[in-house]
């Protein structure tokens, strides 16, 4: 069955200096709160945020019990207890309200170009990490940047992790190892998201995607 998983990241007032690429990620509160109306036009649409912000806790959190949605939150191991990151109380906070918690390994590095002892302290060592705060079995993880290939692949299957979400966009398949994601950024407009979310990328980006995604796999 076809899903279409939307990705978010920071939201609301801005508390550092973002690091290059960062800026169009991070959302307003209304244009985040009116993306949250849009998603929940139906069981096909899946939220997930990434990489651990406080901001998941002081304003995602709240806003998405109002609605009642359920989101995963893919966090950085490495980024915990810093400044304007999550806290361990605060994921604790997060999962006790319902919510999922992934892995986005330690220190938010794409995962391709890392040597084999640093891939598993992403994949492996922070996994373990997490489950220490959370107190359970952690078998998500979301490739940060987007960044994957074979090796990659072939690391996070032998972790043991259940599902692997990427930024490749587009339609998912619920049942499906590898779930691609479509990230929400300042630059889209509402109109914009809400046909992603009811018609789709159209027929031909769909198999641009597709093809994308498989020579990722193959590299």
């Amino acid at each position: 069955m076809s899903q279409f998983i939307l990705n978010l990241h920071g939201v609301g007032p801005v508390p550092r200096d973002l690091d290059d690429g960062e800026h169009d990620c991070w959302l307003d509160q209304g244009f985040f709160e009116a993306v949250l109306e849009l998603a929940q036009e139906g069981p096909h649409v899946k939220l997930t945020f990434d990489d651990g912000n406080s901001s998941d806790c002081e304003i995602v959190l709240p806003a998405l019990l109002r609605r009642g949605l359920q989101a995963t939150f893919f966090i950085c191991s490495g980024r915990l207890d810093q400044p304007t990151f999550l806290d361990r109380i605060q994921v604790r906070e997060l999962q006790s309200r319902g919510m999922r918690i992934g892995c986005h390994g330690a220190a938010h590095l794409p995962w391709r170009y890392l040597p084999p002892d640093r891939l598993r302290e992403e994949i492996v060592d922070s996994r373990r990490v997490l489950e220490e705060v959370c107190g359970v079995a952690v078998d998500t993880a979301a490739c940060p940047f987007g960044s994957y290939d074979r090796r990659v692949l072939g690391g996070l299957r032998r972790a043991g992790y259940r599902i692997v979400y990427t930024s490749d966009g587009g339609a998912s398949v619920g049942a499906d190892w590898l779930q691609p994601r479509t990230s929400v950024t300042r630059s889209m407009t509402l109109p914009a998201v809400q046909r992603l979310i009811r018609e789709g990328p159209g027929i031909w980006r769909q198999w641009a995607i597709n093809v994308r995604r498989l020579l990722k796999r193959l590299r």
